[in-house]
């Protein structure tokens, strides 16, 4: 007797780490509104790929993660960017 092969796409799909969009919102903002987020979006995202990472399949949303985390680190590049301008102007006098 043969066992019963399952129809395709029968199988449950892996729910997303609960933090995965969290740090992809973040990550958005940061670059967005080039606010102190980004480096809170950078941690976000980095914590949740290692957990994601190390759920042994369980979790899913590793794009999400990585965009977020990607986005952090180009949030937070901005924001020294910006007040590195900040401070030349304020010793500039202007």
């Amino acid at each position: 007797m043969t066992s019963p092969i399952p129809p395709a796409g029968s199988e449950e799909p892996t729910p997303d780490h609960p933090r995965a969009v969290t740090s992809m919102v973040l990550g958005i903002l940061s670059v967005v509104l080039c606010a102190a987020v980004g480096p809170l979006a950078w941690w976000f995202g980095r914590r949740t790929l290692v957990e994601i990472d190390g759920s042994e399949g369980r979790y899913g949303g590793r794009g999400l993660a990585q965009a977020g985390y990607i986005l952090g680190i180009v949030g937070t590049v901005l924001l020294a960017v910006l007040l590195l301008v900040v401070l030349i102007l304020l010793i500039a006098g202007l």
